[in-house]
């Protein structure tokens, strides 16, 4: 099940984001660390209703973020459409419910939720050392647009696109 994120989910979200941070950086993929993402970019997420958590048998083992909000970063990237589009941002599975289909049935809400606002468009990104989250890109349909600097980080994101049907 799918639902949007309470408050309360904080302490939940806040351990999957310290686990997935230890794992990344066992690959020397420091997209995320002490300073991104941060327990204050989740309450701000909640608040504005954008973040959603994937629960199985009444425990958090997940959750995204999803938007209309596009990093400065995405101007000037070879998009396929110039219209709005909702954006994936901050997503994680719990390490002991990944292969699972957690990952996917993420993306697929984000569709859903797109087609539900009257959007047909998704963007996303991620460090182009995050192997696990560009195989979960391309095994749901989505498309290489190019890469970009962000976070101030070394190693290149890789963007991606999904127009939906």
């Amino acid at each position: 099940m799918i639902r949007k994120a309470v408050i309360e989910d904080l302490k939940d979200i806040m351990e999957i984001i310290r686990e997935t941070i230890i794992e990344m950086h066992s690959y020397n993929n420091y997209q995320w660390d002490e300073n991104y993402p941060q327990e204050k970019d989740f309450i701000n997420d909640i608040k504005n209703d954008h973040l959603f958590a994937a629960e199985s048998n009444g425990k958090l083992v997940g959750f995204v973020c999803i938007n209309e909000v596009e990093p400065s970063e995405y101007t000037g990237l070879d998009w396929c459409l110039k219209e709005p589009a909702m954006v994936i941002h901050r997503m994680a599975v719990n390490p002991v419910y990944r292969k699972n289909g957690v990952g996917t049935s993420l993306m697929v809400f984000a569709e859903s939720l797109a087609l539900q606002n009257k959007v047909r468009y998704l963007k996303t990104d991620t460090n182009s050392l995050n192997t696990k989250m560009n195989s979960l890109f391309k095994k749901c349909g989505y498309s290489f647009v190019g890469e970009m600097s962000f976070l101030g980080k070394e190693s290149p994101f890789y963007c991606y696109e999904k127009i939906l049907k």
